[in-house]
């Protein structure tokens, strides 16, 4: 502090040549400077130091000092924070009429003393003069307030933070990858989200207790963890789909036409050998029919060849050993002909003659029998076919969900990092 006492002036000649003298702040006046936002005990931690007076009658008093103040601290923005600290200087007894309190600078303190900081930048201390009234005294007082632009540097958060973050959260999208025969998607999903939850409890102790306001990495680690969390419900969902059997579950016609159908045309998704339109599942599900109405149309003209044998006697002719012969005329059109070629005739040659409705009942329960076996393979058919219905269903659902949990990954990465005031500090 420097400032002019017109009554401590001498001529340096008639007194020696003395061009400044030391003296006491007890025996000269000094300005009450203090700090107004003073966190310290003793309230004014300045040590005493002498004044130094030139013969001219200006007065230059540096007493060092810690000082310790309140500050507001804004975490909005953390770890790309700015801080913003107020030191307010002024007098507290000298009004404005008194004491005219002036800047030693113009473009603020000097800051050509500072040791640079391996966590903090210094951008600059500014300082404004204010003229107060306050409500206990009528006059206006004076102070100048110097403003402390800190930044904090990020590339120590980016490292040990930032980035773990990113890569574990795109491990997500693994679980929409990992096959559901695989058993391990439920565990990938939690083992991530716990991961997550240790992250953030490092970034919870390097701030500051307060609920102010919400830090942005804290922000970003809970919208991972959201996507965490949801993704986890869509990969149960989607082992729901997959482990379905007709058994227990019929596929709706809705989840045919828009999952397997819509969806799937929409996300590029195939089945091997098959299209993805709307006309071509209609025809999946009418080919069926097409090709059981010939056999079964067959396999009743086949009974109805064979039930009329005994009222052709075209149809059976007695050998000389007492046997018998039974020809089917259409067998050539029967089903049976794609497994060995034509059937000319079935016939069997027996010790003693045997009646043709003992024929026609052993026919009859050979046809039932084999009616039976078909209906078997059909129904097996059918539900292996409900089998893979859900399955493609499933693969379809975690198709969508992995576009959407990309998207979101992506899209709260960029937003995040993009309305941080500085990305590398």
């Amino acid at each position: 502090m420097t400032w002019n006492a017109y009554n401590l002036r001498w001529d340096k000649e008639k007194f020696g040549n003395v061009s400044s003298v030391n003296m006491p702040k007890e025996k000269v006046w000094v300005p009450d400077i203090l700090m107004y936002n003073s966190a310290s005990d003793d309230f004014d931690e300045t040590y005493p130091t002498k004044v130094v007076i030139s013969s001219d009658g200006s007065c230059l008093w540096v007493p060092p000092g810690m000082f310790k103040s309140t500050c507001a601290i804004d975490i909005t923005w953390f770890p790309f924070d700015d801080q913003r600290c107020n030191l307010k200087f002024g007098s507290w007894t000298l009004t404005g009429g008194l004491l005219n309190l002036t800047q030693d600078k113009a473009d603020g303190g000097d800051t050509s003393g500072f040791i640079r900081n391996g966590e903090w930048m210094l951008i600059g201390v500014p300082v404004e003069r204010h003229a107060v009234t306050y409500e206990c005294c009528p006059e206006e007082y004076q102070d100048l307030t110097f403003t402390i632009h800190i930044r904090r540097r990020t590339l120590y958060y980016g490292f040990n933070i930032v980035i773990p973050c990113v890569l574990i959260s795109s491990l997500t999208l693994l679980l929409f990858i990992l096959p559901p025969d695989a058993g391990e998607k439920i565990s990938l999903g939690v083992t991530i989200l716990l991961s997550l939850m240790v992250f953030l409890l490092l970034v919870a102790e390097t701030m500051p207790p307060t609920s102010d306001a919400v830090p942005l990495i804290g922000i970003y680690f809970v919208c991972i963890m959201v996507m965490c969390s949801m993704s986890i419900i869509f990969t149960v969902g989607v082992l729901n789909f997959h482990y379905r059997t007709p058994d227990t579950h019929v596929m709706p016609t809705w989840i045919k036409h828009l999952v397997c159908g819509w969806l799937a045309w929409l996300l590029r998704m195939r089945r091997p050998g098959g299209a993805n339109s709307r006309r071509a599942l209609l025809q999946r599900s009418q080919v069926k029919d097409y090709k059981l109405a010939p056999l079964e149309e067959k396999s009743r003209s086949l009974m109805a060849n064979v039930l009329d044998t005994d009222d052709d006697p075209r149809t059976m002719a007695t050998n000389g050993s007492g046997g018998f012969r039974l020809k089917m005329e259409d067998s050539c059109n029967s089903p049976l002909a794609s497994n060995g070629g034509c059937v000319g005739s079935l016939g069997s040659s027996l010790g003693s003659p045997i009646s043709s409705t003992t024929v026609r009942h052993d026919i009859t329960s050979i046809l039932r029998e084999l009616k039976k076996i078909t209906a078997k393979f059909r129904k097996e058919e059918e539900q292996e076919d409900a089998k893979n219905d859900w399955k493609f269903a499933a693969m379809v659902m975690d198709r969508l969900f992995f576009v959407v949990c990309f998207v979101f990954t992506i899209g709260s990465t960029i937003a995040i990092l993009a309305s941080a005031p500085h990305l590398i500090t």
